[in-house]
């Protein structure tokens, strides 16, 4: 419901002390659940996870569209989330994934100005009662311990490949 009511939400589309992706990228890595940091993106977990372990590559840059990135930030978007989706399987050996990016406040995105990859570990099982009849989620794990669990566990980058 927090969510929902916008809490967190920034009251405008401009870079800065409003964007929640540009807060992550310059404050303290477990208050802003960062899990890992690249060279021009990192991966941070979803403040509202939809299940645990729901996590987003985000670009340093605030960027609204997929198409304003530049060549490296897009290979390290698809490589960041590549490692995100081999650690999450580590980690909570989840059965399948969803990846995606919504473009535009009419396309979902929540954060429509400052770009961001999904990816959301999921099980079978996991669309239990609960979100239809409970509208709420069970998500069994703090965020902060998720985050330590998958920053432990991401390999050192490997900046040597091309």
């Amino acid at each position: 419901m927090a969510y929902i009511g916008g809490e967190n939400k920034p009251a405008d589309e401009h870079e800065g002390p409003q964007c929640p992706f540009c807060r992550a990228r310059e404050g303290d890595d477990a208050e802003g659940l960062v899990v890992a940091r690249g060279e021009e993106c990192f991966a941070v977990l979803n403040l509202y996870p939809y299940n645990p372990g729901h996590l987003m590559v985000c670009p340093y840059r605030h960027v609204a569209s997929y198409v304003d990135l530049t060549e490296s930030e897009t290979v390290e978007v698809a490589r960041m989330t590549r490692t995100a989706l081999r650690v999450l399987a580590d980690v909570s050996a989840p059965h399948g994934f969803n990846l995606g990016m919504n473009q535009g406040a009419v396309a979902g995105a929540g954060i429509a100005a400052h770009l961001h990859q999904h990816v959301v570990p999921r099980w079978g099982g996991d669309a239990n009662f609960l979100p239809v009849v409970g509208r709420t989620k069970a998500v069994p794990e703090l965020l902060g311990d998720t985050r330590s669990k998958l920053a432990a566990a991401w390999p050192e980058p490997d900046r040597t490949r091309a």
